[in-house]
């Protein structure tokens, strides 16, 4: 028997993925995704340490509340993984304390 999967219960066909660039890493991420979903497809769970003990972060709440998904997009630190789409080409890094420019 088929796997039921969203995709196939919906008939949906997916644009054809495009790469962007996860710690000098590419993953493949389909059009409409956030870099959230994207992670967690290619099985990456924490992308963030904290200031202080520098325990690993990921998605918390995943609707942009609590600020656990921080990571660097672009050179911009400080970006939410769960509200910010992937978009060909992004330079996406792990994010540690404050984020601060490099």
């Amino acid at each position: 028997m088929t796997p039921r999967t969203p995709l196939r219960l919906v008939r949906a066909r997916p644009e054809p993925p495009f790469t962007v660039t996860f710690d000098e890493r590419e993953l493949a991420v389909l059009p409409g995704q956030t870099i959230a979903a994207a992670l967690w497809s290619a099985g990456v769970l924490s992308w963030r340490t904290t200031r202080g003990s520098g325990e690993p972060r990921g998605v918390f709440c995943g609707i942009g509340v609590c600020f656990d998904c921080l990571l660097t997009v672009n050179g911009r630190p400080n970006q939410r993984a769960c509200l910010v789409r992937a978009e060909p080409g992004d330079v996406i890094r792990t994010q540690e304390g404050t984020g601060r420019h490099e």
